[in-house]
């Protein structure tokens, strides 16, 4: 599970994006973001600032009213989830997104749902995903509901990597999670971007530890663009920009 070490990610841009959950509801108001290919890219900002809705538009689980969303010079735009997972874009979501009643190992089958007619490609991309993660293969008959929260994120992790996404989409990684895993999970991050040349566009409400993995910030207030530039610009000024957010 490594071919994105071989080939660099083309650029996943969100451009001029607005978009919302209901008619009258606008969460994003031209919200634009350049995700820049073997980087970590993180976006921050206070909560209801349009980050985790940011991920879903990028990820086809909602679409935008207007702006375009494109890999490379390919439009995404009007392709289903499943559609840009195949083309190399993944979602790690937000909290626990385990089935509980299926076993871990079902779990991992399902993230690579596109492959259910090939056999011998979908065995290999499990295999892969236990090679990864070992301390997963004795679990594998374990319903996933019985898993502790390191464990689950974990498979969580395992699932997202099934297709071998080129780009990852990492939404609040350390919620709901005891401190020495939080630490597990931000070494995972820098593992996929260091070891294996992935793409990542982390959302996180740790704003020093997500600080500290970017290459490049980009921070939004009540829906808009606020500030970006490359993690220099942001190391000496979190708390100011804290209590910036504090006070919105």
């Amino acid at each position: 599970m490594s071919a994105a070490v071989e080939t660099i990610a083309p650029v996943l841009r969100m451009t001029e994006v607005v978009a919302g959950y209901h008619a009258n509801d606008l969460v994003l108001d031209r919200v634009s973001i350049e995700v820049r290919p073997g980087k970590v890219t993180v976006v921050l900002g206070p909560n209801g600032s349009g980050k985790s809705t940011s991920l879903r538009v990028l990820a086809g689980f909602l679409e935008a009213r207007s702006g375009s969303v494109t890999l490379g010079e390919d439009p995404l735009d009007g392709l289903p989830p499943a559609e840009r997972l195949r083309r190399g874009v993944a979602l790690l979501p937000q909290g626990r997104s385990v089935f509980p009643e299926l076993g871990v190992h079902e779990n991992l089958r399902l993230g690579a749902w596109a492959l259910r007619r090939d056999r011998k490609k979908l065995d290999a991309a499990v295999a892969g995903v236990y090679e990864r993660y070992p301390r997963l293969w004795p679990m594998r008959d374990r319903p996933a509901g019985s898993l502790s929260g390191g464990q689950a994120r974990l498979l969580e992790f395992g699932r997202t990597l099934m297709l071998d996404p080129a780009v990852v989409l990492i939404d609040e990684p350390s919620v709901g999670l005891a401190p020495v895993v939080v630490d597990v999970v931000y070494d995972e991050i820098v593992r996929l971007k260091e070891d294996e040349g992935r793409t990542i566009l982390l959302v996180d409400q740790n704003v020093a530890a997500a600080v500290d993995l970017a290459d490049h910030v980009y921070t939004l207030a009540y829906g808009r663009n606020h500030l970006d530039g490359p993690r220099g610009e942001f190391t000496g000024r979190l708390d100011d920009l804290i209590t910036q957010w504090l006070n919105l």
